[in-house]
């Protein structure tokens, strides 16, 4: 018998409020953010809160898990551009729970293919114009049209 895994709920949301507390709330902020570099924290609290392994998002940021490890235990920031890149991500999955709910339906929702598509959206995270065209639909939907 597969027992599932209980996530804690206490840390999620402190890492989410870490998260929002980032102060993303135009492309400035982000682009100014991203070239400072994110700290690995950042990466760590992303992946509790998208219920996402390390590998999973390091895959997508173009970065091993390993390395992360390393720049957490230096206390090093990830380069500008894989910053920018999480941090999208950052505000993408907050859109995302926001307009799904939960983070799991959102996470469905990324796994789901679109109509007529031969890819998923998850599949589309690994560029930052990806993020950035996946956050498009679930505008177009919060707004009421069909993606």
């Amino acid at each position: 018998m597969i027992m599932p895994v209980v996530r804690n709920s206490k840390k999620i949301n402190q890492a989410l409020k870490r998260l929002r507390a980032l102060g993303l709330n135009d492309a400035h902020q982000l682009l100014d953010r991203a070239r400072k570099g994110a700290e690995s924290s950042v990466f760590y609290d992303l992946a509790l809160v998208g219920n996402m392994t390390e590998n999973l998002l390091a895959g997508i940021i173009s970065i091993s898990a390993r390395t992360m490890l390393n720049y957490a235990q230096q206390g090093k920031k990830l380069e500008p551009v894989q910053s920018e890149h999480l941090l999208k991500l950052v505000l993408l999955f907050d859109l995302g729970i926001t307009a799904f709910g939960t983070v799991d339906e959102f996470n469905i929702w990324l796994n789901k293919k679109c109509w007529n598509a031969k890819d998923a959206p998850m599949d589309w995270l690994i560029t930052p114009g990806g993020v950035d065209m996946v956050k498009a639909q679930i505008e177009q939907m919060m707004e009421g049209y069909p993606v």
